[in-house]
């Protein structure tokens, strides 16, 4: 059974670097082929698609983001992270990582528990 747990610093602040690390269990980040995804949802609105980083180690960020994203993996740990820097309020939210098999939101099959990542000062 593959399982995926969000870890992080639960506030940062304005101006830093928000850093997430998705832990999976159950199988390989590389062996088969997904797309580890970031997804978060800030209060009030729907969930939004951040990008993932595929098992071959591709990576696509929604354009709005990519400025600011950037998403790895450790193969080693498997693990995969995500940064997004030079954060403000509005980078508030519940953030979840997930696998997927389609490079958009996928059904709530995969994903982790979410975790909140606050931006205050």
């Amino acid at each position: 059974q593959v399982q995926l747990q969000e870890s992080g610093p639960g506030l940062v602040k304005p101006s830093q670097t928000l850093s997430l690390t998705c832990t999976v269990s159950g199988g390989s980040i590389t062996t088969n082929y997904y797309y580890w995804t970031w997804i978060r949802q800030a209060p009030g609105r729907g969930l939004e698609w951040i990008g993932y980083i595929s098992s071959s180690g591709y990576t696509y960020y929604t354009p709005s983001l990519k400025s600011r994203t950037s998403i790895s993996m450790d193969m080693s740990k498997n693990q995969f992270t995500l940064q997004l820097s030079s954060v403000t309020s509005e980078d508030t939210a519940v953030y979840y990582c997930a696998r997927s098999p389609i490079a958009a939101i996928p059904a709530r099959n995969y994903w982790g528990p979410g975790t909140q990542v606050t931006v205050s000062s």
